[in-house]
């Protein structure tokens, strides 16, 4: 069994990919696992995981500058076997690990040179720079690193060319977290919600999902559960006519996101086409397929094959606000097909969709990249884990 260390500079102690599934995963197959983060919570254990904070820096030009070399001296004093960086940002701390000898794993959760292209508070022209100037350090640093886990096959297929131990792990759900069984799924005739779940901001849509509830003719409510990305897109939409139909509910532990799910009749998540959004799997489309509920969601063609493959949903147009708001009316207004639907997409993950098979895959992925192999020159620092903090709390 090896010592794991997870370090982000970005995430929250308890995010969904690294501690939830990822951290909990390899801790319960019986290695040490530490998570550095810095959120300014301060140091804690939990489910055997040790979490060492590094302090929530003020904002992201100190978090570029300054956090990141504490993430790198709080790694090197734990003396791990492994370091999974999951921010790309930490790639040069990366490089520094790997140069001192030690194993390196690189998760990449997004195609990072595709988002770039689409920030907003970058010009077209900055954006294209930034993205190449990306795309060539992550090249530099994957041929240096031991292996490269990705969020989905795509990311894995542009990856695998620059490090050939690259599997992807995808954002699956935990299947036992939304036990609501297939034939107690979306009733209209009980239900009067529908659900959207998830950061918010312009780009996932959330302009126009308000304004479709302008356009419905069923009395269903909108339960935004999440936080928006910026204040001011928060008063913009607070303003659309159609916010009278919204219950805002603001940021939710995983208990609270699966009720919200479970008294739903369709979960939605219908972002808006860019790069980065077209060949992505995002992790809240499963997460309504596993709690039974029928998905609305935008008609990409990956998202397609998804959706209609497994009978589970409806695809739309996101940029229209009156096709979101019919595939809302026709879901509300025929209780069987949601019924039918959800079982559907519940079964789809039951089969295939879920992280329990996407766990199988991380804990082989780590006994290859652990699997004996020349000696390379290791780091004389001292700092290991100390013996009781990944047991139980005192």
């Amino acid at each position: 069994m090896a010592r794991i260390a997870h370090l982000s500079s970005a995430h929250p102690r308890f995010d969904t990919r690294i501690f939830v599934k990822q951290c909990r995963s390899l801790a319960s197959h019986g290695h040490e696992v530490a998570l550095v983060v810095a959120d300014g919570l301060g140091e804690a254990r939990c489910d055997g995981i040790r979490i060492v904070d590094v302090g929530r820096p003020s904002g992201r030009r100190e978090r570029m500058l300054r956090t990141t070399g504490r993430v790198c001296r709080a790694a090197l004093a734990l003396d791990a076997d492994v370091y999974q960086l999951h921010d790309p940002e930490l790639i040069p701390v990366g490089l520094r690990l790997a140069l001192a000898g030690r194993r390196v794993v690189f998760d990449a959760h997004e195609d990072v040179p595709s988002q770039l292209l689409d920030k907003p508070y970058l010009s077209p022209r900055s954006a294209r720079v930034v993205s190449r100037a990306y795309a060539a350090l992550e090249r530099l640093a994957l041929r240096r690193f031991d292996g490269v886990l990705a969020a989905t096959p795509l990311i894995r297929e542009r990856l695998a060319a620059f490090n050939p131990l690259t599997v992807d792990i995808n954002n699956f759900p935990r299947a036992e977290e939304f036990t609501q069984a297939p034939d107690k799924a979306a009733d209209a005739g009980v239900r009067n919600s529908f659900c959207y779940v998830g950061s918010i901001s312009a780009i996932r849509g959330v302009r126009e999902l308000v304004a479709a509830c302008a356009l419905l003719r069923t009395p269903a409510r909108l339960a935004l559960a999440g936080g928006f990305a910026e204040t001011e897109l928060e008063t913009q939409v607070r303003r659309l006519p159609g916010w009278n139909r919204v219950d805002a509910l603001g940021h939710l532990d995983r208990s609270g996101v699966a009720g919200v799910m479970e008294r739903a009749f369709a979960g939605l998540v219908t972002l808006l086409p860019t790069a980065s959004y077209r060949e992505a799997l995002p992790v809240k489309m499963f997460e309504y397929m596993a709690a039974g509920i029928p998905v609305i969601a935008s008609d990409f063609p990956l998202w397609r094959e998804i959706v209609e493959g497994s009978r589970c949903g409806l695809c739309v147009d996101p940029h229209d606000p009156a096709a979101i708001a019919a595939a809302i009316d026709h879901l509300a207004s025929h209780p069987g097909l949601a019924r039918e639907m959800g079982a559907n997409g519940r079964r789809a993950v039951l089969e295939h969709y879920n992280w329990e098979c996407e766990a199988d895959k991380l804990i082989a992925f780590y006994a290859d990249l652990l699997a004996p192999r020349p000696t390379r020159r290791r780091f004389s620092g001292k700092g290991a884990f100390p013996a009781r903090s990944m047991g139980s709390t005192d």
